[in-house]
């Protein structure tokens, strides 16, 4: 069933607010998007998420435009449209600045497999891409390379961004992947981490596409 802009409007306020109350996104820091016709909804740029409405939400189309007259949207939409065209199968997208996921970011690691839910994020690592100021179609094209198979990436020097086949699961991989860099960091702290072999791994990915319910 094809949702309306405004109940998908409404699912990303909700979204946001509970990455908030999670403390994934200090402040309004952080963006949600999900894809709508021929581009994307996503929050707005500068507003709390306590305050926003359905009519808040800003459409972005494929062509990277929207209604001046209204709401501005996040000045990352880019590498959410990026993320989009890179990745038919993601719907639904979320970038955070939460605590251990940006320290590795800034600590320039990415995510290796020293865990078997690596994977979720659709590979044998959760890659970090090369630093690029926020907004820029640098930064975009760093994040497509790195969803043309992957669900997820860290950013170097800024954050995460997550992506799945609903906003739920976006939203839920967003909390996988943030305990999985403060297990990383832990694990660092012992010593070298003991890391799975690519065909563990790609025995996990195989398993994965059967796993949970699919249709959900």
């Amino acid at each position: 069933m094809t949702r309306s802009k405004e109940d998908l409007s409404n699912e990303i306020i909700k979204a946001a607010i509970y990455l908030k109350r999670q403390r994934l996104t200090p402040a309004h820091t952080g963006n949600v998007s999900v894809r709508f016709e021929d581009g994307m909804l996503i929050t707005p740029t500068g507003l709390p998420y306590e305050s926003l409405a359905a009519q808040d939400i800003v459409f972005v189309s494929q062509e990277g435009e929207w209604d001046e007259a209204g709401r501005a949207p996040s000045s990352e939409w880019q590498f959410h449209l990026a993320a989009y065209i890179a990745n038919a199968g993601v719907q639904a997208l979320v970038h955070t600045h939460s605590n251990y996921a940006t320290t590795l970011a800034c600590a320039g690691k990415q995510i290796p497999p020293f865990h078997y839910m690596v994977a979720a994020a659709g590979g044998d690592t959760i890659p970090l891409v090369p630093y690029a100021i926020f907004g820029s179609k640098e930064l975009s094209d760093h994040v497509a390379k790195a969803f043309a198979n992957r669900k997820a990436c860290l950013m170097a020097h800024h954050g995460l961004l997550a992506g799945e086949r609903t906003l739920d699961k976006a939203v839920e991989l967003t909390e996988i992947i943030e305990d999985l860099a403060q297990q990383y960091w832990a694990v660092c702290q012992l010593g070298e981490p003991t890391l799975l072999t690519n065909q563990q791994m790609q025995e996990v990915l195989e398993k994965f596409k059967t796993y949970g319910q699919q249709d959900v």
